[in-house]
């Protein structure tokens, strides 16, 4: 990442602004849901880390390399 890039987090304040919007300004119930979020996410990664692993390749890439 470049260095201009770590100096400016704005899109990162704009993220959090956004986020605490959606939980009704309520600081907990947002960094629950990013948990959750964050917990989702870790899931996906370890299916898809397991599937490639075993030769398999995920159905979005078998798609995109359909329509090439």
């Amino acid at each position: 990442m470049p260095a201009t890039a770590l100096l400016d987090n704005s899109h990162y304040e704009q993220a959090c602004d956004q986020a605490i919007a959606m939980c009704d300004g309520n600081l907990r119930s947002t960094i629950k849901a990013l948990i959750m979020a964050n917990e989702y996410l870790e899931a996906e990664l370890e299916e898809l880390q397991a599937a490639i692993s075993a030769g398999c390749i995920p159905e979005t890439s078998r798609s995109k390399s359909n329509a090439a």
